[in-house]
């Protein structure tokens, strides 16, 4: 027998923010790089799909005021914003938790919010203010809550990668 277990909820504009909120569209600024001399900043505007990556007991208690969010794609999309996805192996490699730097999440299938495959990008996490988010929810662009213990998977992996260390000399391997 096969035991199922959802990865994800509905959620309503009612409920507040989570992490693991699925966000559609979340615009972000992104700070252009200032010529030599120039010292008047200016931004382009990208628009990600995103998931929260902030705890909830601080969205809840709006101890924050930018929520850490991950841009995230459905496997198709990812393959052609990160061409390494196309190598031979390499999803599998995701799918195991064996690529730093990316996440994979599993379909969803809540009737009329089916969706491919997952890949969460933490290379490119993003710092977005708490009240354009609630906006954003408010404005019905969230669509599902990854729910645990999948989103407790998502955090760890992404304190692994967060807190990497790499070591100038490492221990020589056995023979």
């Amino acid at each position: 027998m096969i035991r199922t277990y959802p990865w994800y909820d509905k959620v309503d504009r009612e409920q507040a923010l989570a992490q693991g909120d699925v966000i559609k569209s979340c615009p972000t600024a992104v700070p252009r790089v200032l010529p030599h001399g120039e010292s008047k900043l200016s931004a382009d505007i990208s628009e990600y799909d995103v998931i929260v990556m902030s705890q909830s007991c601080d969205l809840e208690f709006k101890k924050l005021r930018f929520v850490l969010v991950c841009p995230l794609a459905e496997l198709p999309q990812a393959k052609e914003l990160i061409p390494e996805l196309k190598e031979k192996g390499r999803c599998e490699s995701v799918r195991r938790g064996n690529v730093p730097g990316l996440h994979m999440l599993n379909k969803c299938d809540i009737k009329g919010m089916e969706t491919d495959y997952f890949v969460v990008d933490f290379k490119t996490a993003l710092s977005v203010p708490f009240e354009l988010l609630e906006t954003l929810v408010q404005g019905n662009r969230r669509t599902m809550r990854l729910l645990p213990p999948y989103r407790e998977q998502l955090s760890q992996a992404f304190a692994r990668f967060f807190m990497r260390v790499g070591l100038p000399v490492d221990i020589p391997g056995f023979k």
